[in-house]
């Protein structure tokens, strides 16, 4: 896994359309602060190949997940959003534009650090 900085964030999204119609395929909680979430999207740099993207974000403060059996359920159609405000990285599905709003997902979490990883579909 790489380190993902807070100017890398909205070109890793705009390549992949914000996950737009894509899935939301695991949360694993790795410890009480680390949590690693799976997605698969299209990534346009590949033409528009399917990808499996991890995310690992580490001291996290603050979260709501869902259980890996509705994840399924998860409607896609609007992509997820991660943003870099006051020194923490937050993770929401859905168009959420800043911090407080990220909240309201149906999951989100907010972390001091974050990793990714590209994968096969």
């Amino acid at each position: 896994m790489k380190p993902l900085l807070a100017k890398d964030i909205k070109p890793l999204l705009a390549r992949f359309s914000n996950f737009t119609d894509g899935e939301l395929r695991s949360i694993e909680i790795i410890s009480p602060t680390t949590i690693k979430i799976t997605l698969t999207g299209q990534d346009s740099a590949r033409g528009f190949d399917w990808l499996t993207v991890c995310f690992e974000f580490s001291g996290v403060h603050k979260a709501k997940l869902l259980e890996n059996s509705k994840l399924s359920l998860v409607d896609m159609s609007d992509g997820i959003n991660i943003i870099f405000e006051d020194n923490s990285f937050a993770f929401g599905v859905g168009d959420y534009k800043n911090l407080l709003n990220i909240k309201n997902s149906i999951c989100f979490l907010i972390s001091c650090a974050l990793k990714y990883e590209e994968g096969a579909f």
